[in-house]
């Protein structure tokens, strides 16, 4: 298993919203397709990642650092001892060379890029990340009831579920 191509586009929100701080009519933000030589359906498996807004696309950082470096590194070292493709060490190998510490930009470049690593890992192994991190690093159980923090107060949403 291994990446094939990794693809950014920064594009623009071009949203008329506005709050006090940012104008999002001039704002970017950043797309990310992870491919991977996993076929399914006779596709290849590609996870999707993106930055919020309120911060501005990274793809420059991306292009110039952090996608190189997991493009020019040893398919190998980026699995994990099954074989699957180990997010941890994709994030390893996007830090060598950089100082340590959190310098925001990097931060969103990297996140995006790790997004998109853990929805094609996700994907690969065929199940939701939410179900795949439970069982990674937790008991397996999903609680299905979470508390969102919103202004006003907590509150537990309702769990969507679909009927046939």
């Amino acid at each position: 298993m291994k990446i094939v191509e990794i693809r950014e586009k920064t594009v623009p929100i071009s949203s008329p919203i506005r709050n006090a701080y940012i104008d999002f009519s001039k704002m970017t933000l950043s797309l990310v397709a992870v491919i991977t030589d996993v076929v399914r359906d006779g596709r290849p498996v590609v996870g999707y990642g993106f930055n919020s807004n309120g911060r501005y696309g990274q793809g420059q950082l991306m292009r110039e650092r952090f996608l190189p470096r997991i493009l020019e590194a040893r398919p190998d070292t980026l699995l994990d001892e099954r074989g699957v493709l180990d997010p941890h060490k994709v994030w390893d190998t996007m830090f060598r060379n950089e100082k340590p510490g959190g310098h925001g930009e990097r931060s969103v470049a990297m996140g995006t890029i790790d997004m998109a690593v853990w929805d094609a890992v996700a994907k690969i192994e065929n199940k939701p990340l939410f179900q795949l991190l439970a069982d990674r690093y937790g008991d397996g159980t999903v609680k299905r009831k979470v508390f969102v923090y919103a202004a006003g107060g907590y509150y537990y949403p309702r769990a969507r579920t679909t009927s046939s």
